[in-house]
């Protein structure tokens, strides 16, 4: 059986928690940056947060900014995202990626997993 990458994700009311994980393994060799990314059906990928591999430099998209907060282990081998007060418009499915440098382009990241689904109801 397989691991999934991403898991965490769920059905959660307006306001509720979610903290969502994924298994990096040895996939940020050479790569400095680590980040989240959403896909919400019919709209395109969108950057969320992302994180140095030093852990010192984090961004977020404006609007998870103060809701959602990205961090890893201190082996670097699980990255996670902790999002509180979630809204319905945070639905998606969330995938994770590196790259070589941060970004807030969601293109600039390799993802690798099927994503784990969010649904946040009103």
């Amino acid at each position: 059986q397989v691991q999934p990458v991403e898991s965490g994700g769920g059905l959660v009311q307006t306001g509720d928690s979610l903290n969502l994980s994924c298994v990096l393994g040895d996939r940020t060799r050479n790569r400095n940056a680590m980040g989240w990314s959403r896909q919400a059906p019919g709209k395109e990928r969108e950057f969320v947060a992302g994180i140095t591999w030093t852990g010192g430099t984090t961004t977020y998209d404006d609007s998870v900014e103060g809701r959602f907060t990205i961090s890893t282990d201190n082996a670097k081998t699980t990255l996670y995202l902790q999002m509180n007060s979630l809204k319905p418009e945070d639905t998606a499915v969330y995938h994770c990626g590196v790259a070589g440098r941060l970004s807030a382009d969601p293109r600039m990241y390799d993802y690798w997993g099927q994503g784990t689904q969010v649904t946040v109801s009103a």
